[in-house]
């Protein structure tokens, strides 16, 4: 599918606003922003200057759609590296629909240790953004995974192979999610924690709930990822973070800030606070750590807390204080490219639209796959456009745009 003017996004808002039934001014009630607003999203005659994903949620869920609807995800793949990364989801789709944890194909597998070997492979490569390196065999990874989870001789080699499987299908959510799939994001989401519970681990059913709950959250499922966070927060409550192990903790601290993240694009403002001391004080204590690759430490809290108060309007003070830090110690290109473009969304908010432009450079520099099918930043990029103000560097927007355009 290919880019999306603002006036087809807002024709899709209309198209699906008069498909349910409701007035104009119901749905900006709900929303949260004036009638004569919306009739401008609407017509097309103002563009969609989007920074908070919230909002962008929240309208999709009140409009009775996914965010993808209005969006126009997934985007066209352009040039090799688009359409291998594309390319992933379809086969991943046909195993994880072909396959259960107690019924799979009587199909030959490599060796558990291989299979471990190549889901540790994947899963960096996806850290990194780099979806088409993470899974040109991501279908046959997760398919063999089955077979050994299920056929595997020995309750080790079967347990083993649960806790690749975990593994496998954290990729799978995460290169799923990006680029725009997010049917297939949950059905991986649901295989990972069905995985993860068979082998009552704490720390791995704490990670794979976390990578659920913002494939839910995003798919408007907000029940199921709220029962999600509570039910995986209620079993690592003990999580020492001072522990040799501090797996735990660091899960415990992933699903601390994911609950926050919740709570800002919901406007509540005191909850999300409580997640975020909860999160600073275990970070504190486990340091930078990487489990997974879910970068979880003082770095990593930090800028999820900016995303959050981003959330609740207030990204332009945060924004400024971070860029006078030094740079968060991050190993994904992934969480940097996220960080990067926060600080983007965050310049915006306080109208320096300059460093806005700049972060985002830096941002696809990092993990172009990850910037450029995010919706927000294509919102971004038409918002700095439209204002003006960053004319004095006008050859680095148009290549941005060029960029963002190009998937």
């Amino acid at each position: 599918m290919g880019e999306l003017t603002p006036a087809e996004i807002g024709a899709r808002a209309r198209y699906f606003r008069e498909r349910r039934g409701l007035d104009q001014a119901v749905v900006a009630g709900l929303v949260g922003i004036d009638k004569s607003h919306l009739s401008r999203l609407e017509s097309g005659k103002r563009k969609w200057h989007i920074t908070r994903r919230g909002f962008l949620e929240t309208l999709a869920e009140v409009l009775g759609c996914a965010v993808s609807d209005l969006t126009g995800q997934p985007y066209a793949a352009v040039g090799r590296a688009g359409t291998a990364a594309l390319a992933v989801l379809p086969p991943v789709s046909r195993v994880l629909a072909d396959t259960t944890l107690d019924d799979v194909p009587d199909l030959p597998a490599r060796p558990v240790a291989q299979l471990a070997r190549l889901a540790a492979e994947a899963n960096a490569a996806s850290a990194d953004a780099r979806y088409g390196a993470a899974g040109p065999d991501l279908a046959r990874l997760l398919l063999e995974l089955h077979v050994q989870a299920v056929r595997g001789q020995g309750s080790g080699v079967r347990r083993a192979a649960l806790r690749a499987l975990v593994e496998a299908c954290i990729v799978a959510v995460g290169a799923a999610r990006t680029l725009g799939n997010l049917d297939l994001a949950v059905l991986a989401a649901d295989r990972g924690q069905a995985a993860a519970a068979r082998l009552e681990d704490p720390a791995l059913s704490g990670f794979a709930a976390m990578s659920a709950a913002v494939v839910l959250t995003r798919a408007n499922a907000h029940y199921r990822a709220e029962r999600v966070l509570t039910t995986a927060l209620n079993a690592l409550e003990r999580a020492d973070p001072g522990a040799a192990d501090t797996a735990p903790a660091e899960a415990a601290g992933m699903l601390h800030l994911t609950c926050a993240q919740r709570a800002a694009k919901s406007g509540d403002a005191d909850t999300a606070a409580t997640h975020y001391a909860e999160a600073h004080a275990l970070a504190a204590r486990t340091g930078e750590r990487s489990t997974l690759h879910f970068d979880f430490g003082p770095s990593n809290a930090g800028a999820w807390e900016l995303s959050g108060q981003i959330e609740l309007g207030r990204g332009a003070e945060h924004a400024e204080q971070f860029a006078r830090r030094p740079p968060p110690l991050f190993v994904s290109a992934d969480r940097k490219a996220a960080w990067l473009s926060d600080l983007a969304r965050g310049h915006a908010q306080g109208f320096r639209d300059v460093q806005a432009l700049h972060h985002l450079d830096l941002a696809d520099a990092a993990a172009p796959r990850r910037v450029r099918h995010d919706p927000i930043v294509r919102a971004l990029v038409d918002s700095l456009d439209a204002r003006g103000r960053c004319r004095t560097e006008q050859r680095l927007l148009d290549s941005l745009k060029a960029r963002v355009r190009a998937g």
